[in-house]
């Protein structure tokens, strides 16, 4: 008896421990953590660009990282 009462407490206390982890780590807002890390990720493909294109490719670069500090900077009005 005494071992089935120690398992369903360590049961209970594995289940609580889980939700609490996964409720700390969820993420508020999804689609803005996609959207900073797509930027992310077209920024570094601008970066690898073989050829100039008569400065445009450095625009859109400069565009592309004013665009992911604006994400990052919406963070600041969740809090």
């Amino acid at each position: 008896m005494k071992r089935s009462a120690a398992f369903a407490a360590a049961v209970a206390a594995a289940f609580l421990f889980g939700f609490a982890t996964r409720a700390y780590t969820f993420e508020r807002h999804p689609e803005m953590a996609a959207a900073e890390k797509a930027l992310g990720n077209a920024l570094n493909h601008l970066e690898h660009g073989a050829h100039d294109f008569g400065g445009h490719r450095v625009k859109a670069m400069q565009l592309t990282r004013s665009a992911i500090a604006e994400v990052q900077e919406s963070y600041k009005f969740d809090r």
